[in-house]
């Protein structure tokens, strides 16, 4: 490998600094062609496991640190609700999401902590707290029995 010893080194990677503002924008421009809607989706899920495992006091990272658990409770609905969204995407790794999700939501139930009262009830969104509940249709994606997931308390 040859090197003009009158050119000017290439800049360093890791300092923002060295680039223009053009050439951030290309490089960023680069990116978002390159990156998919299914690539963040997927990231955001994990992301959401991860964070929710670490406030539950599931990691080792988390120790010392108070169990949050409004904070797993975000993190279990946010999974849940884009998981769906990923499962073609995951293929066989789904497995690993969902149970990485199901001992978050072990976790979660096992505290005892309650859902907030602006949470929306089990019943549905606007439905009485002590209404009858009709079981779950076969086919339903908020089927426990028909998605293999746990029920989390103020979903």
């Amino acid at each position: 490998m040859s090197t003009d010893r009158g050119a000017p080194p290439p800049p360093d990677p890791n300092d923002p600094d060295a680039y223009s503002d053009e050439e951030l924008r290309a490089a960023y421009e680069a990116e978002l062609a390159r990156i998919r809607v299914d690539d963040v989706l997927i990231q955001t899920v994990v992301s959401l496991l991860n964070l929710g495992a670490r406030r539950a006091g599931l990691t080792d990272a988390a120790d010392g640190e108070e169990p949050d658990f409004e904070q797993v409770r975000l993190a279990i609905e946010g999974a849940r609700a884009l998981l769906p969204l990923v499962e073609p995407t995951l293929g066989p790794d789904v497995k690993q999401v969902r149970d990485a999700l199901s001992q978050l939501q072990l976790a979660y139930a096992r505290s005892g902590a309650k859902p907030p009262a602006g949470a929306p009830a089990a019943a549905g969104a606007g439905a009485p707290q002590d209404a009858p509940k009709e079981p779950p249709k076969p086919g339903d994606p908020d089927s426990a029995v028909s998605s293999g997931r746990l029920w989390v308390p103020g979903r």
